[in-house]
């Protein structure tokens, strides 16, 4: 039998990302769609034929096993939850919320009724794993680099991934929530115990760093978040973490970079996380011991096959009861660590005397 799926969001993720995923997949059928946005509603209902609708209590009155949230961050807890409480189970879009109190929203929401999922594609890459198969050869992991640094990569100012009372925060939301995720699936879920970060927008509000392949929807007011993230965060097993987040820099390619340093040696992987085509041409993993860097075999794998194996995961993810409760508990360290970092931020940008974001 079919999971029953409705896509909630039709942007740029559910209308070009998760609606062709769903409708190839063979163990799925999308049922509805909701957006709260007329034109957008009836393009896609002209479009697939599947109705569509502009809340998500339509929903309730349907059968459906599966919502796939993909609406701008600040409603992710609104949404997700009031699905949740009616036992529809949920798949979110990163970042899962954007406080701990949120968290404890959906928490809550989940014990009452459907499963939430949660998790960032970037575990599904084959690269990643073939990372996390190295691992038991550096010993005790002492410090993890990641890093995801774009060349030119920035939203289009006014569009709802740059104004802080709709997205929660920039880049470290966009690609700082991968970055953290991954680590998760490398080390485990871990609580941070210090954190330390500045933000910097430097090239969020000039035009010409603008990601011309992205396809938002440009607004008129001018951005109010970071397009760059850096920090230093020490996790309660005593692994140190530095952090990069950027959606602009002067590098001439958008690369995503890890790099675990062990007792016994050091692994690090560099490569493209997510669409852009301005791209690294083929992952690198590479591992040193002693002196001597080896490259190691990796797989080049077409760009987005990691959203078709994470979708067959959420599949068996629903399946299994056990994983009611795990979204959550990854999530905490999470999203406690970027309230955290930007405390830190917002002290550093003070004592400059430079305003803080909302």
């Amino acid at each position: 039998m079919s999971i029953r799926v409705a896509v909630v969001g039709l942007g740029w993720a559910g209308r070009e990302l998760w609606f062709p995923l769903l409708r190839d997949h063979g163990d799925v059928e999308v049922v509805a769609a909701v957006d709260a946005d007329p034109v957008s509603r009836a393009a896609f209902h002209a479009a697939t034929g599947i109705p569509a609708y502009p809340s998500v209590d339509a929903l309730t009155a349907r059968p459906v096993d599966l919502a796939v949230v993909a609406v701008p961050n600040h409603l992710h807890a609104e949404v997700a939850g009031a699905l949740l409480a009616t036992g529809i189970a949920v798949f979110l879009e990163k970042p899962v919320c954007l406080t701990a109190a949120e968290a404890d929203v959906l928490a809550m929401a989940e014990r009452r009724g459907g499963m939430l999922l949660a998790g960032s594609a970037a575990r599904y890459r084959g690269d990643v794993e073939a990372l996390r198969r190295v691992l038991p050869d550096l010993g005790g992991v002492r410090h993890v680099d990641l890093g995801w640094v774009r060349a030119r990569g920035v939203p289009r100012a006014g569009g709802w991934f740059t104004r802080h009372d709709q997205a929660g925060g920039g880049a470290l939301f966009d690609l700082g929530w991968h970055l953290l995720d991954t680590l998760a699936f490398l080390l485990g879920p871990a609580p941070f115990t210090q954190v330390v970060g500045v933000t910097s927008d430097d090239f969020v509000n000039a035009g010409a760093w603008r990601a011309a392949w992205r396809q938002d929807q440009p607004g008129g007011d001018a951005a109010d978040v970071e397009d760059t993230a850096r920090g230093f965060l020490v996790r309660d097993d005593g692994v140190s973490v530095s952090l990069r987040a950027s959606w602009a820099s002067h590098e001439a390619r958008d690369v995503s970079s890890i790099r675990v340093e062990g007792s016994a040696g050091a692994a690090q992987l560099r490569c493209t996380f997510g669409f852009s085509p301005n791209r690294e041409p083929e992952p690198v993993l590479t591992l040193t011991r002693e002196g001597a860097t080896t490259r190691l075999a990796v797989p080049t794998e077409p760009i987005g096959v990691e959203y078709r194996r994470q979708l067959d995961g959420l599949v068996g993810m629903l399946a299994d009861p056990d994983n009611r409760g795990r979204a959550i508990a990854e999530t905490r360290p999470i999203v406690q660590m970027i309230e955290s970092f930007y405390a830190s931020a917002r002290s550093a940008r003070a004592r400059r005397g430079v305003p803080a974001y909302q």
